[in-house]
């Protein structure tokens, strides 16, 4: 039977479900992040350019994240348990075709389109059933979820590159297809739940079964804008950052030293930056804004960091900024998340989590490739980074129309009696709220409090 608990039990089987969604993250975004070492390879193959082999990780990305809502409405309808586990089964076919490309054409069908509708089938279902098992923990529940992107690229750069020097790119594709199917016991995992407020029947029409009526909110609105913009930079060193170190003359185990530096920067800042979210200290959207412009920075910091040594001595310097992109990229990653149940609400939050990658798609799919070509313009990566750190800086503007992103007049506190009666924390601080309810100096007489 389907359990009924009064609200998100903020544990129990929710961590069995947080584990999943660890897994899944790290088969999903942490492999895609190591596939870049296998670009090369693929280049000298084919004999094609760095533009044109970006687009097997392009691809992969923007369907992953593009397709993403659909994913979500199948979830709602079906559930997130068989959902996940197709997808589990589609993403492992889809290397198994790839392993026996003879085209670019092929790996674009094969990780492009068909492993990325596998990744859009189980990254949102599964990260929106773990924002529904907890309230006062769930943004550390997401941040310890998204650590599986680090922790899976700490383990699957160095292993992937050793694959690839045994094996080759098409024996590295192979087993990795045997990895990406254990996304099918974690699909499993997904125990559904009922909770009060979610809708009696199930959406019915394209708008409520997207969730497209969500744009009519300004404030998700504002969101989704800067979310777009974010995500013409984000994805570029899941893709570039590898050849980057390669080009400098890093090597093969270089390169993927500098991929796991940022990758143990990522886990552990995911963790931090979840805690210190769930301590109310700082307003969600106002971390949001700050970390998304240190993310931006960061990616400046790797395109420069190679400028400030000599040719021969640049590996300490590319791995500090890639340490430090890695920090300000794990803090931001569990915010985006963690911030929709504010936007939208609990009912909500599975389709706005596929709205979120589809948006972040539309940059997903402009960041590689236009970093490919300013690489085979320029010779290098240093302008690519500079230009997707520009649209992330971007998009953290935009951020500061979000409410509580700007300092403003302080919250006032309420009485010890009302207290107990305050909306409950799934709510969100960013729901539109009633005026607060003040005592008034000279009595249990309560007043509005509208100076703010």
């Amino acid at each position: 039977m389907t359990p009924k608990p009064a609200g998100p039990p903020d544990g129990g089987w929710g961590w069995v479900v947080a584990a999943a969604a660890f897994a899944v993250n790290g088969l999903s975004y942490g492999l895609l992040r190591s596939l870049g070492l296998a670009l090369p390879d693929l280049a000298e193959h084919f004999d094609r350019n760095t533009q044109d082999t970006a687009w097997v990780s392009a691809l992969a990305l923007a369907v992953q994240q593009a397709a993403s809502p659909v994913g979500s409405a199948l979830s709602t309808r079906w559930g997130a348990r068989p959902v996940v586990m197709v997808g589990g089964v589609l993403t492992s076919l889809g290397f198994v075709f790839s392993a026996f490309a003879r085209s670019l054409l092929h790996l674009y069908l094969g990780l492009g389109v068909l492993a990325g509708s596998g990744w859009a089938l189980v990254f949102a279902p599964a990260l929106g059933t773990l924002s529904r098992y907890f309230s006062r923990r769930r943004v550390l529940a997401v941040g310890l979820a998204l650590t599986g992107n680090g922790a899976s690229s700490l383990l699957l750069a160095p292993t992937l590159q050793l694959l690839l020097d045994t094996y080759g790119w098409r024996g590295a594709l192979l087993l990795l297809s045997a990895v990406t199917l254990h996304l099918a016991p974690c699909g499993a995992l997904l125990r559904p739940l009922v909770l009060p407020g979610d809708p009696p029947a199930r959406p019915r029409g394209p708008l409520a079964a997207f969730g497209l009526d969500l744009f009519a909110r300004r404030a998700f609105l504002v969101f989704a804008l800067g979310t777009a913009l974010v995500g013409g930079g984000y994805f570029v060193p899941y893709v570039h950052l590898a050849p980057h170190a390669l080009d400098r003359g890093l090597g093969g185990y270089g390169a993927a030293l500098v991929v796991a530096v940022a990758a143990v920067g990522d886990a552990g800042a995911r963790l931090v930056s979840g805690w210190l979210a769930d301590q109310g200290w700082v307003p969600l959207s106002r971390l949001l804004a700050g970390f998304g412009a240190l993310t931006g920075l960061g990616l400046l910091a790797v395109g420069l960091a190679p400028l400030l040594g000599s040719p021969e001595g640049c590996e300490g310097p590319l791995l500090a900024a890639a340490g430090a992109y890695g920090l300000s990229a794990g803090s931001y990653a569990p915010l985006v998340f963690g911030v929709l149940p504010g936007l939208v609400g609990l009912g909500g939050v599975v389709q706005a989590t596929g709205l979120v990658m589809m948006l972040m798609s539309l940059g997903g799919l402009l960041g590689p490739p236009l970093s490919g070509f300013l690489r085979d313009k320029t010779g290098d990566f240093t302008a690519s980074f500079l230009t997707c750190g520009s649209f992330i800086l971007s998009g953290s503007f935009i951020y500061l129309g979000l409410p509580g992103a700007l300092p403003s007049c302080p919250p006032a506190s309420l009485p010890a009696s009302q207290q107990a009666t305050s909306p409950p924390p799934e709510r969100g601080e960013l729901l539109p709220t009633t005026q607060v309810a003040l005592l008034s100096p000279g009595g249990s007489q309560s007043t509005r409090d509208t100076t703010c």
